[in-house]
């Protein structure tokens, strides 16, 4: 008889139960992103936008939920990466491509299927460093705030009356953004990744006042508020470059 009969009927249940725990929520991320996806062929670009920082979030609690119940696997590592592919490399794509990209013809879907592959090859790259790389920095800028990046442009400019239709310009900010976010993800630039916080250690008081700011600013005005917050990660890579690249330069101007 196997070791695996000898187990209590009960025992497997409740395996199987928390195993599927934390991949419910990566099928619901995955959902958002195909909530998307559909949303952006219908022309409802807000809802599409929306249903993308939905998935950020769920995606953000697979992994959290999987460690607190001691559930990780391969299998689950391997099904969140495709879910992120769909969520956070297709979906930005093809709203972005739908909302403003479309009539720039060739260009246009170019520069989506540049952002998709960058997604795709961002995430090949980071599922092969694992157990390598610096967990408290990322190699380029991650997938799901490249999707913030993208969804949160057509979100800010959607809730504020502009539209690619009324004003062309705004085709071109769009290709400037999906261009930035896609090449961003596959650069070496390093991004902090925020593994170090941890959540059980005491913080000082300005921290929980900082966060009391974050969330009234978020309820006041939630696209700009989430859309700042991630232009400003996005740039944060390179200002940490160009503050590296200057700190040499200004302590030998120092010394002589």
């Amino acid at each position: 008889m196997s070791e695996h009969s000898k187990t209590p009927l009960n025992v497997r249940i409740r395996k199987q139960g928390i195993y599927l725990l934390p991949n419910s929520f990566t099928t619901a991320a995955l959902f958002g992103g195909f909530y998307a996806i559909v949303h952006a062929m219908n022309g409802k670009f807000d809802y599409a936008a929306v249903a993308i920082f939905i998935s950020m979030v769920l995606d953000s609690l697979d992994g959290r939920v999987a460690r607190m119940t001691h559930t990780q696997s391969d299998f689950g590592a391997e099904y969140d990466s495709l879910s992120d592919m769909v969520s956070f490399g297709v979906a930005p794509a093809l709203v972005m491509y739908q909302w403003a990209l479309q009539p720039l013809g060739k260009l246009g879907w170019m520069v989506a299927f540049i952002y998709a592959v960058c997604a795709a090859l961002r995430l090949a790259r980071f599922n092969t460093q694992i157990g390598v790389a610096d967990k408290r920095w990322f190699t380029g800028l991650p997938s799901p705030a490249a999707a913030a990046l993208v969804a949160g442009s057509v979100w800010v400019a959607i809730d504020n009356g502009y539209s690619p239709t009324a004003h062309p310009t705004m085709r071109w900010l769009a290709l400037g953004v999906t261009l930035f976010a896609g090449l961003t993800m596959v650069s070496n630039v390093r991004f902090w990744s925020f593994k170090e916080v941890n959540m059980r250690k005491s913080v000082p008081f300005f921290v929980l006042l900082l966060l009391v700011l974050l969330i009234l600013l978020v309820a006041y005005n939630a696209p700009v508020a989430l859309f700042s917050l991630f232009v400003l990660y996005g740039l944060s890579g390179y200002l940490l470059i160009a503050w590296r690249w200057c700190k040499p330069r200004s302590n030998r101007h120092e010394r002589g």
